[in-house]
C-alpha cells in the first residue's frame, strides 16, 4: 500500500491548525488517517510544530512518501537531513555528529535571517525618516521664499511712481472688457431690446383706450346737444300746429 506523509487540516475559519499524519495515498486530505506522528500550527511565533521522529523514520523505512509541505517541515526539524544521512549507511555515531554540525550551522543559519530582518526593519525606519525629513526641508525653503518674496513685493509698491500707479488705473479703466464682462454686456443689451417693443406696445394699449374714452364722451355730448335741441324745438312749436297735426291723426284713424 502506497502511504504518504502529509498534513490534515482540522482548524477553524481563518485560524489553520494541521496534523501530520500517515495515510494512504489514494484517500483525501482529510480522510482517515493511519498514524498521527506529529502537528503544525503556521500561525504560532514560537513553537510552530512537533515530531515523532522515531515514528517519521520508522514509516520513512517503510517507503512513505511525504508531500512538499511535510518535506519542507521535516527539512526545518534536520529529519530530512537525519534520513539522507540514514540513506547512506553511516552508524549511528556518525549520524549524530553530522546532527550536531548540522544544528550548529542552522543556528549560524537563523541568526542570520535574524540580522536581516532587523536590518531591513532599520534601513526602512530610517528611509521613512529621510522621506519626513527631505518634506520638511523642502516646506522651509518655501516659507522662506516666500517670506523673502513678500519684502521685495512691498518695496516694489513704495517705490513705485505715482504717475505709474495712474496710468496703470487708467489703462485698468480703459481696458477692453473681458469674455465675461461682454457677455453681460450683451445679455443687457438683448434685455433693453426686448423691453422696448414691451413698453412700445403698452403705451399705444394706452393711447387707443384714451383714444376709446375720448370718443365715447364726443358721443355723449352729441346725445346731450340733440336731446336740449328737439326739447327746444318741442317748446317753440306754435300751438295750432300742434292741434292740427292732432287732428290728423285722428283722421288717420
Amino acid at each position: 500500500m502506497a502511504t504518504k506523509i502529509r498534513l490534515k487540516r482540522i482548524g477553524r475559519r481563518n485560524r489553520p491548525f494541521y496534523r501530520l499524519v500517515i495515510m494512504d495515498a489514494r484517500n483525501r486530505r482529510d480522510g482517515a488517517a493511519i498514524e498521527e506522528v506529529g502537528w503544525y500550527n503556521p500561525t504560532a511565533r514560537d513553537e510552530m510544530y512537533s515530531l515523532k521522529e522515531d515514528r517519521i523514520l520508522h514509516w520513512l523505512q517503510e517507503g512513505a512518501q511525504p508531500t512538499d509541505t511535510a518535506h519542507d517541515i521535516l527539512r526545518s526539524a534536520g529529519l530530512a537531513h537525519k534520513w539522507h544521512l540514514m540513506k547512506q549507511g553511516l552508524d549511528e555515531a556518525a549520524v549524530e555528529k553530522e546532527m550536531k554540525k548540522w544544528a550548529l550551522e542552522r543556528e549560524d543559519v537563523l541568526e542570520r535571517r535574524r540580522q536581516r530582518a532587523e536590518a531591513k526593519v532599520v534601513e526602512k525606519k530610517a528611509d521613512a525618516e529621510k522621506g519626513v525629513a527631505e518634506k520638511a526641508a523642502a516646506a522651509d525653503t518655501a516659507t522662506e521664499a516666500d517670506d523673502k518674496s513678500e519684502p521685495a513685493t512691498a518695496k516694489a509698491a513704495v517705490d513705485e511712481d505715482p504717475a505709474d500707479v495712474e496710468q496703470s488705473v487708467d489703462d485698468g479703466a480703459t481696458a477692453e472688457p473681458t469674455e465675461k464682462e461682454e457677455t453681460v454686456i450683451e445679455e443687457t443689451e438683448a434685455e433693453g431690446e426686448s423691453a422696448e417693443p414691451a413698453a412700445e406696445k403698452k403705451a399705444a394699449a394706452e393711447k387707443k383706450a384714451t383714444e376709446k374714452a375720448a370718443a365715447a364722451d364726443t358721443a355723449t355730448e352729441a346725445d346731450d346737444k340733440s336731446e336740449q335741441a328737439t326739447a327746444k324745438a318741442a317748446v317753440d312749436e306754435d300751438p295750432a300746429d300742434v292741434e292740427q297735426s292732432v287732428d290728423d291723426g285722428a283722421t288717420a284713424e
